[in-house]
């Protein structure tokens, strides 16, 4: 069973990969939220698995709060690992797992990470990565799994994550900051050039856009994923002045 978290589709790329090797089931963490559906009971030899993004050297929090609400049975003898798709490095975001699943009183097997294109655009000096950069990250990511894949299978007992420079900084301090003050959908607003085609609505992984007379409305269930900026035709859909003349990125993958 692998359980899993996606905006911009790296993480769900990364997910089906997954699936398809060994043979898990795929869980989308938001539709198990929304029905309500966060009881499983566990097969002999399952493996359980969380994939997701890191947002801000930290995972999403729609993630922790799975986690916290998550009832498994049987998980005490299984192989519980995650895989965290990241833009450039993860911080302490393994230490933050482990202790998220030893208050669930499970142990943390194993824990990965995959370099995939950037997509975070909503700061000074953040942007999508160029196009040479963002293939070439694609490229990579593929032997990269299937590394993961390949030791998933064996159920080794390892980490790694690339924490990357200053990571007690990046996860201790700015992560907080990032989940207390940076998740928010009030800023998201369309030029005239939005064609009301609905896509951002269809795409948003909360069901947090709606299409109001012909525009797209936001509520308040943001997780700032930015698939509705991403994923816009016309890139009529703005945050504030922060995306500005920034780029766009979805995994190609993803849009098939």
């Amino acid at each position: 069973m692998i359980f899993y978290f996606s905006g911009t589709g790296n993480s769900k790329w990364v997910a089906q990969q997954l699936a398809d090797v060994q043979q898990e089931r795929l869980v989308f963490i938001p539709d198990a939220l929304r029905s309500a559906t966060t009881e499983f009971s566990l097969q002999e030899g399952e493996k359980v698995g969380f994939v997701f993004p890191i947002y801000s050297w930290g995972p999403p929090p729609i993630v922790l709060e799975f986690i916290h609400q998550l009832v498994l049975h049987g998980a005490e003898a299984h192989y519980l690992f995650f895989v965290c798709s990241c833009g450039d490095d993860t911080g302490l975001t393994e230490s933050v797992m482990r202790k998220a699943f030893a208050a669930r009183g499970w142990e943390c097997s194993a824990g990965f990470s995959v370099a995939m294109p950037n997509n975070y655009v909503l700061l000074p000096g953040f942007d999508v990565d160029s196009k040479e950069v963002e293939q070439q990250k694609l490229l990579h990511a593929q032997p990269t799994l299937d590394e993961i894949n390949r030791l998933i299978e064996e159920r080794q007992p390892l980490f790694r994550c690339h924490e990357g420079s200053m990571p007690f900084l990046k996860t201790r301090l700015i992560y907080p900051l990032f989940v207390r003050y940076g998740i928010s959908a009030k800023k998201f607003w369309t030029t005239d050039a939005c064609v009301a085609c609905g896509r951002c609505e269809k795409v948003c992984p909360m069901q947090n856009v709606t299409m109001d007379h012909q525009k797209p409305v936001w509520g308040e269930h943001c997780t700032s994923c930015l698939a509705c900026y991403h994923v816009c035709p016309k890139r009529a859909v703005q945050y504030g002045k922060q995306t500005k003349g920034k780029g766009q990125y979805f995994n190609p993958q993803a849009l098939k």
